[in-house]
């Protein structure tokens, strides 16, 4: 992901809804979106902060339930089409496995799965995108 400013702060829906309507700008498929909707579900938070952990870790399982049952292959596929578009980030532990390991205290030391850090990172030229479609 780009580099981005540590006070920058989105409103996760509102920058998913410019994606939506860029998606043909982005190379985003419908199915895609299904998924990264999905994704965005599992982050706890609707605004997402710039310096905050951005890493959500669903297995297979529980993103086929929140994106309406698709079959597992079409899922890894379209997992695969929102990396492409740079949508998420994939970050894969050792042996693949998608979870957070958490400190002492609670906190999340260090967490495996896809970072959505992008979303924000690019927020603006979502944004800019969607404006452009609707224009």
């Amino acid at each position: 992901a780009k580099a981005m400013p540590a006070d920058l702060t989105v409103h996760k829906w509102h920058v998913f809804q410019h994606i939506k309507e860029a998606r043909g700008a982005l190379g985003a498929t419908d199915r895609a979106l299904a998924i990264l909707d999905a994704l965005l579900s599992f982050h706890p938070e609707t605004a997402l902060y710039g310096d905050s952990e951005l890493i959500v870790w669903p297995s297979n399982e529980q993103l086929i339930g929140r994106a309406n049952g698709m079959p597992p292959a079409t899922l890894r596929r379209h997992l695969a089409v929102l990396v492409e578009c740079g949508l998420i980030i994939r970050r894969d532990s050792p042996n693949g496995k998608r979870y957070a390991r958490k400190g002492q205290g609670g906190e999340i030391e260090q967490a495996y799965g896809f970072d959505i850090s992008p979303i924000v990172a690019r927020a603006a030229e979502f944004k800019e995108l969607a404006e452009v479609v609707r224009a």
